[in-house]
């Protein structure tokens, strides 16, 4: 009976050593760029540009060397400043959100078609547009609502705004912490929105031709899922296993405890 009961006892370390032989991860699971050798040089042909799309909040502030001249193509709005040194009205800059025809309504030029223009190509409409009325205008541009979406097995995940024009997947991806160990990397999902359709794209990040793939450079609201890789369903399936198996265990031991007890 002695023997029994240390088997029994042995019974869980023997189920989580199990677990843990049949669930790990390998290097080709979690290493990322697997096939670039040492001193090579790649050269992306990947030739990105961000477009405006539906939905877009967009900045546009023109400027001329008469301010003067100017002040009828800027948007601008009063709002009350602080105590102090800025008490009062003080205006601000008003920004153009695109419509579901893929236009602003700009001052005195009325209707400008955006949808599918990038940053340089809406600068320049802009600017022959308004050739007419100012001498020279300088245009900046930027997008206000860029943000991307990073879900599934990274260590922070959430949505983050963009800074810049460009953000590639791995600099999303370091936004969020990086993947945790669990994470897939050669089989990553983004999102990508066209108008109310979604496109679905995937890329592998153990290879080097994940630097060509169309969403290595992402757009405005995409949204990336990193699905967990096989260790981690091993694991959690395993888990599930082991809760079940550990309860029928613990039932027939005690079982066993009663039945040694009654017949003593």
């Amino acid at each position: 009976m002695h023997r029994k009961n240390i088997f029994f006892r042995f019974v869980p370390i023997i189920l989580l050593s199990f677990i843990f032989l049949f669930s790990c991860a390998s290097r080709q699971d979690v290493v990322y760029f697997q096939d670039t050798q040492s001193f090579e040089t790649l050269i992306s042909d990947n030739t990105f540009t961000p477009k405006f799309k539906v939905d877009d909040l967009i900045s546009v502030h023109v400027s001329t060397l008469d301010p003067e001249a100017s002040v009828p193509f800027n948007l601008l709005v009063g709002v009350s400043g602080d105590s102090g040194a800025n008490a009062g009205i003080v205006a601000e800059q008003v920004s153009y959100l695109v419509d579901k025809d893929g236009e602003i309504d700009f001052p005195v030029l009325g209707k400008v078609k955006v949808e599918g223009l990038s940053q340089e190509e809406l600068r320049v409409l802009l600017r022959d547009k308004l050739s007419e009325y100012l001498k020279d205008p300088i245009i900046n541009i930027r997008i206000l609502n860029f943000t991307v979406t990073i879900l599934g097995e990274v260590r922070q995940p959430g949505t983050y705004p963009v800074i810049g024009e460009q953000i590639t997947i791995l600099e999303a991806l370091g936004l969020a912490g990086d993947l945790n160990i669990r994470g897939l990397r050669n089989n990553i999902l983004v999102i990508r929105d066209f108008d109310g359709t979604k496109v679905y794209n995937r890329i592998d990040l153990t290879s080097k031709e994940a630097m060509k793939s169309p969403v290595y450079y992402l757009t405005q609201n995409d949204v990336i899922y990193v699905e967990p890789n096989q260790a981690a369903v091993n694991t959690s399936a395993s888990t599930q296993g082991l809760t079940v198996t550990l309860s029928v265990v613990g039932v027939l031991l005690s079982v066993a405890t009663l039945v040694v007890t009654s017949t003593r």
